[in-house]
């Protein structure tokens, strides 16, 4: 059963069986129409036998059949009177889904009042943390919007955890929860991926073509791992003894090839910017370190760092404290020097690197390799009106308010502020871009500013971190409560979530074991 919903009262699938109806109701279904007429071919389930079942568990129906290729204007009244009076959410369907979906186009285009062709106050575009903290900042400021959330996974992840999951801290479940569990209640969730924008009209394509308005658009769909612009990555990834920390399935492997090692060549590797969290590919390489130490095996293992960039760190503040672990460790760091290519089988990476004003290729040897992907922004951004020289979405840098679409807003990894792309820059840029769209939705001017705090937790050893925030240029920016330096835990947490990016559950996860303390330099962990 594929169902692909069109927004967040309509959707529509292939023909069904009786088997589905459970699961239709699991999704949280209320309704189920057939546009199919009887008999269009042998064995076909009648859609009174469907309906006498769907009825029979609790679900409305209504038969509203119409021929593929002839649709009447009687067929369009029939579907506009159904979907008035059927509850909602609804699974409509036909032999393939088209029909269903051509039908609701031609109510939609009548009937300007007709589910889904109502225009949102705010249309956000991404159900990840910048999305959600968006959507739940919004509601907590007026709760009568009108906000609508395109996102079309089931699935939340808290991609920040998947460092400690290399490092065998978390297991990987700890770092997912659903979509539903983490999506606030009074917003409109329509499951299913954007593919496009058209600022001009105020709309939002949809990747079954229909679309979506709005009067105000926050676009936060995120950013692309580009697994295929190294030749030969993606093919190697999750064998071989290649992996990564940012994927799901691929921390575990992480996780299990350190613990398994006990000597030879370890190589990590750092791709150019902008990449999200771009302390991530040094705390894989210090958290392997730190258990290669502590399981006495490090004096073996042939530690390689290899960067694009031509620094350890882009702020210079934090880069004593950070060698202080190269050091010890005994890792070799590589500057300018970019992964080409791999050959897993081999097990040989390729890498670019800068010969005074000359570029070389070396190959280099490994046992284990943890790659970083190239980054960019998705597809449908980059080929947008909205889009920069980048790709990225443009926006003003203080207020995040695109710089040719007043309307349009963007925040986290898709947009083309210069800040680091963190977590925690999409949690201080979230109350930024609300308290400017509920200007925006009174015609007023941003009132707003975002100083490009972001900040990176450089986990170097088990119990310890350099903690980095900053902001544009450089700038040194301290924002962490006294209680998280002096390790001193607060008896509520409302005021840290009242914006916070992370549902309740993760600081839940967080505060209650044996997680870490931070600072602006390594400390000991508050146990």
């Amino acid at each position: 059963m594929n169902i692909k919903p069109l927004n967040q009262d309509f959707a529509v699938s292939p023909q069904i069986a009786l088997a589905d109806i459970p699961a239709i109701i699991a999704q949280g279904y209320k309704a189920i129409m057939c546009n199919r007429p009887d008999g269009e071919e042998p064995g076909q389930i009648a859609a009174a036998q469907i309906g006498e079942a769907a009825e029979r568990q609790g679900l409305r129906f209504a038969y509203v059949p119409a021929i593929s290729g002839a649709i009447t204007d009687a067929n369009v009244a029939a579907m506009a009177d159904a979907l008035a009076r059927l509850p909602k959410p609804i699974l409509a369907f036909c032999r393939s889904g088209a029909r269903s979906t051509k039908l609701y186009e031609l109510v939609s285009s009548q009937n300007p009042s007709a589910p889904g062709a109502r225009v949102h106050d705010v249309v956000i575009v991404g159900g990840g943390a910048a999305g959600i903290a968006t959507a739940s900042s919004l509601l907590k400021r007026n709760p009568k919007l009108d906000i609508a959330v395109i996102e079309p996974s089931e699935e939340h992840y808290y991609q920040p955890g998947w460092t400690m999951v290399g490092a065998g801290v978390f297991h990987k479940d700890f770092t997912r929860r659903t979509e539903a569990q983490v999506m606030p209640n009074r917003v409109a969730w329509i499951r299913a991926a954007a593919s496009g924008f058209a600022p001009d009209e105020n709309k939002v394509i949809l990747s079954d073509g229909s679309e979506v308005r709005y009067r105000i658009l926050v676009a936060c769909p995120g950013i692309k791992l580009d697994w295929d612009a190294i030749p030969g990555l993606a093919d190697a990834i999750g064998k071989n003894g290649v992996t990564s920390n940012y994927g799901y399935d691929l921390a575990p492997y992480t996780n299990r090839l350190v613990k398994e090692f006990k000597s030879g060549r370890a190589l990590f590797t750092q791709p150019a910017m902008p990449i999200k969290c771009a302390g991530a590919p040094q705390k894989a390489m210090y958290l392997s370190c730190h258990r290669w130490e502590k399981a006495g095996v490090l004096q073996d293992i042939d530690v390689q760092f290899h960067t694009a960039g031509a620094v350890l760190f882009g702020v210079a503040a934090y880069v004593p404290a950070l060698m202080e672990y190269v050091e010890r460790y005994g890792a070799h760091l590589n500057f300018e020097s970019k992964l080409v290519a791999i050959d897993g089988g081999a097990k040989v990476a390729t890498f670019e690197r800068k010969d005074g004003e000359d570029t070389r290729r070396v190959e280099e040897r490994f046992d284990i390799i943890h790659v970083v992907p190239p980054q960019v922004a998705p597809d449908f951004v980059r080929t947008s009106p909205l889009a920069a020289a980048s790709g990225f979405i443009e926006v003003n840098e203080a207020t995040l308010q695109h710089v040719r679409y007043p309307n349009v807003f963007a925040l986290g990894d898709a947009c083309s502020a210069s800040n680091a792309k963190t977590a925690a820059a999409a949690r201080k840029q979230a109350p930024v871009v609300v308290v400017n769209v509920l200007a925006a939705l009174e015609g007023k001017p941003p009132v707003a500013d975002y100083d490009g705090y972001g900040s990176c937790p450089l986990t170097v050893e088990a119990g310890k971190i350099v903690l980095a925030e900053f902001g544009y240029g450089g700038k040194l920016l301290p924002s962490f409560p006294n209680w998280l330096i002096d390790g001193t835990r607060p008896s509520r947490l409302s005021w840290l979530l009242k914006d916070t990016i992370l549902p309740p559950v993760y600081w839940h996860g967080m505060l209650k074991g044996r997680e870490w303390m931070v600072a602006p330099h390594a400390i000991e962990a508050a146990h």
